[in-house]
C-alpha cells in the first residue's frame, strides 16, 4: 500500500517532534526502542519518517516522553496543568515508565501484591 505525499509529510513531521522531545529529555533511541519492543534501526526509521509508527505505539511514546498525544501531533496541549512541584508518586511512575518492559511488569506485580495485602488488613 503506497503512502501519499501528505501522509509522508505527516510522519516526517511526527518523527521530528518525537526526536526533539526525546533529545530534550535525554532519552536515547535505544531506550525508546526497548520500551516499544523494536530494534533501534526500526525506531530510527520512525523518527526520520521512513516507516510509519504504529498507532498503538503512540500512547507509549507520549507517556515515555512525558507529553500529551496532542503535543506529539503538534497541537497545543489543552489539558489543565497543576502548578507547583510534581508529586513524589508521579515521579516514581515516570521513573518506572523508563524501565524495560520486564522490569515494569515486575514492579507492577510487586505493587499489586502490596495493595492486595493492604486491603486485607
Amino acid at each position: 500500500m503506497s503512502i501519499s505525499d501528505d501522509e509522508r509529510a505527516f510522519f516526517v513531521a511526527l518523527g521530528e517532534r518525537i526526536t526533539q522531545f526525546r533529545k530534550t529529555r535525554n532519552i536515547t533511541q535505544v531506550k525508546l526502542a526497548e520500551t516499544l519492543g523494536v530494534s533501534q534501526q526500526t525506531y530510527q526509521s520512525y523518527e526520520v519518517g521512513r516507516r510509519r509508527i504504529p498507532v498503538s505505539a503512540l500512547p507509549v511514546v507520549a507517556r515515555t516522553l512525558s507529553v500529551s498525544l496532542e503535543e506529539l501531533f503538534g497541537e497545543p496541549d489543552s489539558s489543565p496543568r497543576k502548578r507547583g512541584p510534581m508529586p513524589r508518586w508521579q515521579k516514581h511512575i515516570e521513573a518506572i515508565a523508563q524501565l524495560p518492559k520486564a522490569k515494569q511488569q515486575f514492579v507492577a506485580q510487586m505493587l499489586e501484591a502490596l495493595l492486595a495485602q493492604a486491603q486485607q488488613q
